[in-house]
């Protein structure tokens, strides 16, 4: 019999114009997987749909949506269709993957995951694929394509093989530009580290005996393993900077830090000790772009009680990043009362996903930022 599902899967929406190499790189995640299932919806522009024969086979679970884009061919309720399906106890997937329409909005699809009744279910953020060769031309005769990077968690400036080095600088600065905050990362036929997309810290332990990516597998890795070159690696893309305290977090410091990060860290994910907070549980951490989510995890009997947290991006300043985390640790001290703790935890507590009552029928968001709607669907 299969266990009830207890985690929520991440659903991530892989977007770009035509041409630009979305499924190239979904092709890539695929082949690199690591032991992480992935689900992947595949929503062509016409009946005849090529991308989905082009990933067919190589998928756990594969659900295509022909004879339109799927923000226009479907409305909320019908994607909770499919998702249902990939969701199933069954499956056991990891991720989801929406690889969208080259003519898609995908601001919209964000919001339809925002609105989404699944609870099986995480955002899992927006990434954006230009095709660094055509990317003038393609902003000329698509001038929308400005207010798809301005939604993007992840830039992924594709192709990057086929320009100058000097033309890889302007178009890097012009898309970092438009995208901010987001993470900009080059890569070349669709050649990112996996690592990017899968989301480790929300899965089971037991759930897995491969997993993509641990805090010792990380720790190893920086620490060296004889190995001083790394630039033709795929991380050599992005920066990874993990922290690890023994000391319980400040939630009123860490969610003023989580509010004020700066641009380029696309994710962050681990777990948050916040002691008197809450002694009973561990806080799961899953952060992608603006979004941000906390679920309380009961520590197991024990326990070292640790807060444990990997940030990822590109361009960002490690030894800032750790310093502002170390400033997040709670002050040694005579404990404050329970009213005053009991505060201090609601901005965590606002990020964490409330069940809503049977009679509750959640409403479709207003056409705010996609940035800023996400914070608030948290």
């Amino acid at each position: 019999m299969t266990p009830p599902r207890t985690q929520q899967i991440p659903v991530v929406v892989l977007a770009g114009f035509l041409g630009s190499g979305k499924t190239t790189l979904l092709n890539h995640l695929l082949r690199n997987r690591a032991g992480t299932r992935i689900g992947v919806i595949v929503n062509d522009f016409g009946s005849i749909e090529i991308d989905a024969m082009t990933v067919a086979g190589q998928v756990g679970s594969t659900v295509s949506l022909g004879n339109g884009c799927l923000c226009c061919a479907v409305d909320a309720s019908e994607l909770d269709t499919f998702l249902e399906t990939l969701t199933r106890p069954s499956a056991r997937l990891d991720l989801i993957v929406i690889e969208a329409s080259g003519l898609a909005e995908p601001q919209e699809l964000v919001r339809m995951l925002l609105a989404s009744e699944n609870p099986h279910i995480l955002y899992g953020g927006l990434v954006e694929v230009v095709d660094a060769a055509e990317f003038d031309g393609v902003r000329e005769r698509h001038p929308e394509i400005d207010r798809h990077l301005a939604v993007a968690d992840l830039v992924v400036l594709n192709k990057t093989d086929r320009v100058a080095e000097a033309e890889q600088e302007r178009l890097r600065a012009a898309v970092v530009e438009l995208s901010a905050p987001a993470a900009v990362i080059s890569a070349v036929h669709g050649r990112i580290d996996p690592e990017l997309l899968f989301d480790p810290a929300l899965r089971p332990d037991a759930d897995e005996k491969t997993r993509q990516l641990t805090f010792e597998d990380l720790l190893r890795e920086e620490a060296g393993d004889g190995h001083d070159d790394h630039a033709g690696h795929l991380h050599a893309a992005y920066e990874s900077v993990d922290f690890t305290s023994d000391v319980p977090l400040d939630p009123r410091r860490f969610i003023a830090f989580l509010d004020s990060r700066p641009e380029g860290l696309y994710r962050i994910k681990g777990f948050a000790d916040f002691g008197a907070g809450d002694r009973d549980n561990r806080y799961a951490l899953h952060a992608v772009g603006r979004f941000l989510r906390f679920v309380p995890q009961p520590w197991a009997r024990g326990e070292q009680r640790l807060t444990q947290l990997v940030l990822i991006g590109a361009g960002i300043d490690a030894q800032a990043l750790r310093a502002g985390l170390t400033a997040c640790r709670a002050e040694p001290g005579p404990e404050t009362p329970d009213t005053e703790t009991e505060r201090a935890m609601w901005g965590v507590l606002r990020y964490v996903q409330q069940e809503p009552e049977p009679e509750d029928v959640r409403q479709e968001p207003e056409p705010e930022d996609v940035r800023e709607e996400a914070a608030a669907e948290a």
